[in-house]
């Protein structure tokens, strides 16, 4: 699919490319509406989990050596890593706030955002190297408990969500906390309680951590 998409792109007269990135685990911690922001703004003020920001510094650079700006990846991160460290780039994004009508100040009060009731951890039984964090089921639970639709018509809650607070090759030990989980009532916790704590899979043995990115179609 990812060949076709960048094989359309190049008949319609257009540069483009095709970055395959890891997504079977979920991407940073953040899954939900105001914890996603959160994390977006922390990504922005220069912290914030290791591989969102290594993921939105490579195609940050991608887009760089597509628009013209630089002449390769290397010389691209170097820009895109210059635009948070000098503020640059959080400033573009509060212009685009600002813009829309939207209310600025939250960015630099991420406090202000909705905030759920209850914040539940789940906790591993056993030690290990995380092997699994199957993002299909976080994401799956972070619908049932109103983080997101399962229905073009359901009411989303922009303050629930789930912390993601493992990663493939992590070491854990037995009650260390793998899901932070956001909800305004323990009913919907208890809905997705099994679910997300299977999504995790122990190993006994040393677990690779997996790269960021798994190929590039389309750059040469």
């Amino acid at each position: 699919l990812a060949e076709v998409m960048v094989a359309i792109g190049k008949l319609s007269g257009r540069r483009v490319i095709a970055v395959l990135s890891q997504m079977d685990q979920p991407l940073g911690e953040a899954v939900g509406n105001a914890l996603e922001l959160k994390e977006a703004i922390a990504m922005l003020k220069g912290t914030g989990p290791a591989d969102f920001h290594e993921h939105c510094i490579d195609l940050s650079a991608y887009m760089l050596i597509l628009g013209g700006k630089v002449v390769d990846l290397e010389s691209g991160r170097k820009l895109a890593q210059q635009a948070i460290d000098d503020g640059s780039a959080l400033g573009k994004f509060k212009e685009l706030i600002e813009i829309q009508g939207g209310d600025v100040s939250m960015i630099d009060h991420p406090e202000k955002l909705p905030l759920a009731k209850f914040v539940i951890p789940i906790v591993s039984e056993s030690g290990g190297w995380v092997k699994v964090v199957d993002a299909k089921e976080v994401g799956e639970s972070s619908v049932m408990i109103g983080a997101g639709r399962a229905r073009k018509g359901d009411q989303i809650d922009p303050a629930v969500g789930i912390m993601v607070r493992v990663k493939v090759g992590d070491k854990v030990k037995p009650g260390q906390t793998l899901f932070d989980v956001h909800v305004n009532d323990r009913k919907s916790f208890d809905t997705v309680f099994q679910k997300l704590k299977a999504s995790v899979e122990l190993s006994d043995e040393p677990v690779e951590p997996p790269p960021c990115f798994w190929d590039v179609l389309g750059l040469n």
